[in-house]
């Protein structure tokens, strides 16, 4: 990130993207306190990508089957190209977010989490606690993150410069959008000053005068 706090600006000629977002939580979903997930995902989002975005949020309790329906409510029917949930991977006997998402799905992404894990092991050892995964569901990816605000943005932005010598690790997003168009969903343009989008060059667009 530069240190003069540069103003992201969205590109009207980009592609519009319909985005949903699930926060799984049986405490901020029963209102003992505020739901922060969703906010920092469309904090991060705002700041990552040009296009226009059409948000879709679920705010839901620690259960499976409520967690299954929203999903398949914002891929079926709200019709989002990319869906990404909050909360609930990890090993208490109530987070269930991974089993809610694998039993919606119809094809596992497995890369997703294991460099999800890979960023976070920067920072905890517990990291491999997590059981993040990501799948498609018809053409629309859905990817589970953490549910703090600041792993959700150190898991989609990477580690440039973890430190101690050690080389700098990818964020999830980078691949992000490639995967979206392989899905056949909108073209996905991001600023390049939060996270670099990754494709070959066949499959970029040339730049806009």
């Amino acid at each position: 990130m530069s240190e003069t706090n540069p103003t992201y600006v969205v590109d009207p000629a980009a592609d519009l993207v319909r985005i949903g977002l699930l926060s799984a939580s049986d405490r901020a979903s029963s209102g003992v306190y505020v739901d922060q997930g969703i906010p920092a995902l469309q904090a991060w989002l705002t700041r990552a990508l040009k296009n226009p975005i059409d948000w879709a949020t679920r705010l839901v309790p620690d259960d499976e089957a409520l967690i299954s329906a929203a999903l398949i409510d914002l891929v079926d029917v709200q019709r989002c190209a990319l869906v990404f949930t909050t909360g609930g991977t990890g090993p208490a006997l109530r987070d269930v977010t991974p089993e809610a998402t694998l039993a919606v799905a119809h094809r596992t992404m497995p890369g997703f989490g294991e460099q999800m894990r890979q960023v976070s092991l920067a920072f905890v050892p517990t990291a491999i606690l997590s059981r993040q995964v990501a799948v498609t569901r018809g053409t629309s990816l859905i990817v589970n993150l953490p549910g703090q605000p600041k792993a959700i943005a150190e898991t989609l932005e990477g580690l440039r410069d973890p430190g101690a010598g050690r080389a700098p690790v990818a964020g999830i997003f980078a691949a992000v959008p490639y995967c979206v168009d392989l899905l056949g969903g909108p073209y996905l343009e991001t600023h390049d000053e939060v996270c670099k989008a990754f494709r070959p060059k066949s499959a970029t667009r040339p730049t806009r005068a």
